[in-house]
């Protein structure tokens, strides 16, 4: 059980998703017991067992399945070979496990750790992402330099470094990537002749409309930690699809009461 467990810890300080499934309830004959563990990665490999035989192979599937899905599930055996859940085994028992998936916390991959890039880093780590800072400068950034491998779906990217040629330098590597989100802070002038340098290289209108240039949204702040709440804004909002308006007018408009 420490081994699953140990297990799952790795993967998610490395970044990874991972499932783990758990023997909550036995009813007679089975050859699992209640507490046993199976951590599933999403390799597929295993570390753990819940007993073996024809049960381990189905809760092994079905751990996949939710691993797959996103969501975690309450998995009912019968230790039969016949009948409602039958596995194919002749215990006679019944065998229920719970199935954990759980996600690492989504990536903010903040590009400059600068006037806004601090006070960002600081919000976004509050509101549950693990944060990653680059920066020239040793003494501003939480890493020099990183690999483009690292960065998955679940990645949120903002460009916020002190100069125009470092922001198109680093939105051309990002753009190759499947980020969840990329950011870039500027003017609108700033955004059309970036853009317009990448279209002349052969960047297509459907990668440049992932870029939210110029970032963040609107609430009117110019302080930099105001500024970094409002590009922090955008990230959740595109991290949970809302629609950015007030919850109070959204209300008047729904007719929702109070």
């Amino acid at each position: 059980m420490q081994e699953a467990l140990r297990g799952l810890v790795a993967e998610l300080d490395a970044g990874q998703p991972a499932a783990l499934a758990t023997v909550v309830q036995v009813q007679a004959g089975s050859p699992a017991q209640v507490g046993f563990k199976m951590l599933v990665r999403a390799d597929g490999t295993v570390v753990g067992n819940l007993g073996g035989g024809a049960l381990e192979a189905r809760a092994r599937t079905e751990t996949q399945v939710a691993l797959h899905d996103g969501e975690s599930r309450l998995s009912h055996y019968s230790l039969r070979e016949e009948g409602p859940d039958a596995v194919g085994m002749l215990c006679g028992g019944e065998v229920t496990v719970f199935i954990e998936v759980y996600q690492p916390l989504p990536a903010l991959l903040v590009v400059g750790g600068g006037h806004v890039g601090q006070p960002l880093a600081e919000m976004a780590s509050t509101v549950g992402f693990h944060v990653r800072v680059v920066d020239v400068k040793p003494e501003r950034a939480s890493e020099a330099s990183f690999d483009l491998a690292t960065i998955t779906p679940r990645t949120y990217v903002v460009l916020i470094t002190e100069n125009h040629v470092t922001d198109e330098q680093w939105l051309r590597r990002i753009l190759s990537t499947p980020a969840a989100y990329i950011g870039m802070i500027g003017s609108q002038r700033k955004v059309r002749v970036i853009f317009e340098h990448l279209r002349s290289d052969g960047v297509t209108a459907e990668q440049l409309a992932r870029v939210h240039a110029p970032i963040g949204l609107d609430l009117g702040g110019r302080s930099p930690a105001e500024i970094a709440l409002a590009i922090l804004a955008e990230v959740v909002q595109v991290r949970y699809g809302g629609g950015g308006r007030s919850r109070a007018l959204l209300g008047s408009v729904t007719g929702a009461s109070p």
